[in-house]
């Protein structure tokens, strides 16, 4: 029988973390240890784990430092913890988050239960046919600039768990390892690829703008996914007013706005006259802007909605160019889909929600690959790129739903080109 813990953490609760933390997979962090290799002595490292989390002795071990490209050129900085702290992690936020959720504001849709960023874009191209303007803002750094002291104030704000508050303010102290193995002390931010990290982000920004809205601007909707927060306003006017009080309220809690990502929108439509230098805004991986739109079923106008970016659209195409289909010829038609089709419904799933045209001739680029594919795999088509595509629209019409693009795009049917 275990001796008395100092702190009350059942055994269960570990267990369900590492199923969770399982389920997600993800990279090993400093000590290189995958989750396969940390299953491989399961209950001997989930006791160890537990033991020293409910006698109060584990601290976290450094994060693994991942520079991730960025779009705009720049990198996006993830601390990617170790499997053990990341089931420690999860312990703790599975703790954390009941008592915080029913507070949460219900404008706040990132990383909650029940919500998603498709919730998130679905309102906010209603309101941006009810407002003339949107104030899109951007938070410089957001994750690495959050104050820790503003962070555990809000969290003891919530809770007096003595084993909570301990490990959250280590989690927020432990350094990073970086690419050459060198430590590097931390003094602020909660790193991303942090498992308890999205909450206590959400948490800080809870107090430093949605109670602040609140109580200041009521009158103002806006949508926030953690720090992607887009504000709809009735004037320009008002719009530059919410944003000077907005950069005054940040420099209180510690946090700046981005001065060339932040800016004012115009939502131009066919009914709205006038002339700004900016009529559109990106939003969650969705640029909204006028579109043409067919309206009562035979009237064709311009309506200011989302529809997938090019930011979002050039990562797809890379990330189609990287799979390098064209070079698997050792692998059958079956089991090529099998390995990328996942990624391809994902595809499908998230962006064709809102104007799903922009999204096919992107995913089509699949079928080329495929073609090259073909010339490579099968002697008879060698050189004969008019005979692959004929070979390809072949295998489309027969099994169409081997490839999420071909039903949904309803690819090969007779009224469709074939590529």
């Amino acid at each position: 029988m275990d001796e008395a813990k100092p702190f009350d953490i059942p055994k269960w609760e570990v267990w369900e973390a590492f199923k969770k933390v399982k389920a997600n997979q993800g990279a090993a962090g400093v000590d290189g240890q995958s989750i396969a290799d940390f299953e491989a002595d399961l209950s001997n490292n989930l006791y160890k784990l537990w033991n020293r989390l409910s006698s109060g002795s584990y601290f976290p071990p450094p994060v693994r430092r991942v520079d991730i490209p960025k779009g705009d050129g720049g990198t996006r900085p993830l601390g990617i913890p170790t499997v053990a702290d990341r089931i420690a992690q999860e312990v703790a936020r599975r703790f954390l988050e009941p008592c915080l959720e029913p507070v949460f504001h219900a404008d706040s849709y990132g990383y909650r239960p029940g919500r998603s960023a498709l919730d998130a874009v679905r309102t906010a191209r209603q309101r941006c046919w009810r407002y003339d303007w949107v104030l899109d803002i951007d938070v410089r750094s957001y994750f690495d600039s959050i104050d820790w002291e503003l962070l555990l104030k809000a969290v003891r704000h919530h809770t007096d768990c003595r084993w909570a508050l301990l490990y959250i303010e280590r989690w927020l102290k432990a350094p990073e390892q970086t690419g050459d193995g060198s430590i590097v002390p931390r003094t602020a931010g909660t790193p991303q690829g942090g498992v308890i990290s999205p909450l206590l982000a959400n948490l800080l920004l809870h107090y430093a703008f949605d109670m602040w809205m609140a109580r200041n601007f009521p009158h103002i909707p806006f949508e926030r996914y953690a720090d992607d927060i887009i504000c709809h306003c009735e004037s320009a006017d008002e719009a530059r007013a919410l944003w000077s009080a907005l950069a005054d309220r940040f420099a209180v809690c510690k946090l700046v706005l981005h001065p060339e990502k932040t800016k004012i929108v115009y939502c131009k439509d066919v009914n709205r006259r006038g002339d700004f230098p900016n009529q559109s805004f990106d939003f969650l991986g969705f640029t909204f802007r006028a579109r043409k739109t067919l309206w009562h079923g035979y009237i064709y106008a311009h309506s200011f909605m989302p529809a997938a970016s090019p930011a979002a659209l050039k990562d797809i195409s890379r990330t189609i160019r990287r799979w390098a289909l064209h070079h698997r010829s050792d692998k059958t038609l079956q089991e090529l889909a099998a390995m990328y089709d996942p990624c391809i419904r994902g595809w499908i799933n998230y962006f064709s929600r809102f104007h799903r045209a922009q999204l096919r001739p992107t995913l089509m680029r699949i079928d080329t690959f495929l073609i090259r594919w073909a010339r490579r795999k099968f002697k008879r088509l060698r050189g004969q790129t008019t005979g692959a595509r004929r070979w390809l629209a072949r295998v489309r019409r027969a099994n169409p739903t081997l490839f999420s693009h071909w039903l949904y795009f309803n690819v090969g049917s007779r009224t469709s080109e074939a590529v």
